[in-house]
């Protein structure tokens, strides 16, 4: 059965990204939520944020400084409760 997951990227961006980027080889639906912070600029995470929109996740922020799809803070943390597992990193 297909479970649905919520990464939360706020610290460790590279290792979020990248277990994200793992999460959805399970064919489970991902979400990334990139929350609070700018995400910088290295290209790992270039390269782990193409690779997730590749296998169909969904990429949102709450800094319009990221340039992925704009969610309120509040929007993000009422959708939460929908998902089966939420990561925080």
């Amino acid at each position: 059965m297909k479970k649905k997951i919520a990464v939360l990227v706020r610290e460790r961006q590279q290792e979020a990204l990248r277990m994200a980027v793992g999460l959805t080889l399970a064919d489970d639906e991902v979400t990334v939520f990139v929350v609070g912070r700018k995400l910088a600029a290295d290209g790992s995470i270039a390269m782990s944020l193409e690779m997730l929109q590749e296998m169909g996740a969904n990429i949102y922020s709450d800094n319009p400084e990221n340039s992925l799809a704009t969610l309120s803070f509040d929007n993000i943390a009422r959708s939460l409760h929908t998902f089966d597992a939420v990561v925080p990193y």
